[in-house]
């Protein structure tokens, strides 16, 4: 009996593919999960996001050890397991590094200009966590620290990973970030990126959370 169900394979496959193609996870970087019964769906360790299939999507439980497939599961499995464990309402995750993002994750600065009506709407800042070795249990444990209050964290020197209910809603958010760092760098050229007034931003908070 197969532990994991072809439509969720199918699902973390829609959404690799569409993550490659939007340019936020170059060659074979990057990984995605999603929570699934008593246990982790999650990439295959060195797979191109654009060409996976089935046999890249393994199973593994919250110690990340491997229960279905026979691959390797992502070296990030830990990461992806210590913020399920710690965030009950998150179901879906994507590690990705994506050039634009992961420009001011090297230049050391958290994003948090409100420049645009949805970046205020989602978030006050993304946070900047420090260089710790990929796919290392410091990461991990300070990616899941930084998760208790967060959905989305910068690593410095290495990348983005966000966290949603679903992959629909999850790429969506890290799709929007990409769209925000592109017009604030384009901003910078031509003159500077403005913040929205701080009234502004309240505004936008009472009127679409309603």
């Amino acid at each position: 009996m197969e532990l994991a169900d072809k439509d969720s394979k199918n699902n973390i496959l829609f959404w690799a593919k569409r993550l490659y193609q939007r340019g936020m996870s170059p060659s074979v970087s990057g990984n995605i999960s999603v929570k699934h019964k008593d246990g982790i769906l999650i990439s295959a360790s060195g797979t191109c996001m654009n060409d996976m299939d089935e046999n890249d999507v393994v199973f593994i439980d919250y110690d990340g050890n491997l229960k279905e497939g026979n691959k390797k599961p992502s070296s990030e499995k830990i990461m992806h397991s210590e913020i399920y464990t710690r965030r009950d309402d998150i179901n879906a995750i994507i590690h990705c590094h994506c050039p634009l993002i992961t420009a001011f994750a090297v230049a050391g600065l958290p994003i948090k200009k409100p420049i645009l009506p949805d970046f205020a709407l989602y978030w006050d800042e993304i946070p900047l966590i420090p260089y710790y070795c990929p796919s290392s249990a410091d990461l991990a444990v300070a990616v899941g620290e930084c998760f208790e209050k967060n959905n989305v964290a910068l690593l410095k020197n290495h990348g983005v990973v966000l966290g949603d209910t679903s992959l629909q809603n999850a790429f969506y958010k890290l799709d929007l970030l990409r769209a925000y760092v592109e017009i604030y760098f384009g901003a910078e050229v031509l003159g500077g990126a403005m913040a929205i007034p701080k009234k502004g931003v309240s505004e936008i908070k009472k009127l679409y959370r309603k």
